[in-house]
């Protein structure tokens, strides 16, 4: 699902809503979600998923191509926990197909 797909599923849900208010809606859901992400915030969606910021700590790597070793610098990464009714219904979704 794309943005914009997201944006069309919105307004048809939502009768009162026009195209654009829709539109206006997830960008502000999504630059806020940004932004707490940005600030190492943590984000939880009740029956979806969590969204945390964890550290990655600096370490020695190895470049593939000849072996050298490269310092590779501490980094910030996202990572998403979906929750368990999320995982529930994307498990019965793909058993549904698969039989």
């Amino acid at each position: 699902m794309t943005r914009s797909d997201l944006v069309e599923e919105l307004a048809a849900h939502f009768t009162q809503l026009s195209q654009t208010d829709a539109e206006y809606a997830v960008k502000v859901l999504l630059e806020s979600m940004g932004d707490a992400l940005e600030q190492g915030h943590r984000i939880e969606i009740r029956g979806f998923g969590s969204f945390t910021v964890n550290r990655r700590a600096p370490r020695i790597g190895r470049n593939p191509r000849n072996g050298d070793t490269v310092e590779v610098p501490e980094k910030r990464v996202l990572h998403f926990k979906p929750g368990k009714a999320l995982r529930e219904a994307v498990d019965q979704g793909s058993k549904g197909r698969s039989e």
